[in-house]
């Protein structure tokens, strides 16, 4: 069995995240009020998709809006996003009830057929 020795490590990524949005909300308020006009949307973007989140009040400050090659940019954040959710999730699913231990098993070599012998039918 592979033990995930990972540490601290499987949780930087989102955690960076989430520290980068809250020194960017406290330090830049006027920023956010800008991006957003109400408070829930920020706050779901916190729990769920901060790498959007954070994107979002970056790219709309430059433009006042997504234009053209800023649609790249916030593509690449919301795939960072979900990778990051996968991997928690694959990460521990052996924590969850029901689920298959965390191993990882190589596929075994293909069977040959039964070799036939002359005269036997």
């Amino acid at each position: 069995m592979r033990n995930n020795n990972a540490g601290c490590l499987s949780a930087l990524l989102p955690a960076f995240a989430r520290i980068m949005l809250l020194m960017e909300w406290i330090s830049r308020p006027v920023q956010w009020n800008a991006a957003f006009s109400t408070f829930i949307i920020p706050c779901l973007g916190f729990l769920f998709l901060p790498f959007t989140t954070l994107m979002y009040v970056w790219l709309v400050q430059g433009a006042g809006g997504i234009t053209g090659f800023d649609w790249l940019w916030l593509g690449l954040a919301v795939f960072c996003d979900i990778a990051s959710l996968g991997s928690a999730g694959y990460a521990n699913r052996n924590r969850m009830p029901g689920m298959a231990p965390a191993t990882t098993t190589t596929p075994l070599p293909p069977s040959q057929p039964p070799s036939s012998t002359p005269g036997s039918n």
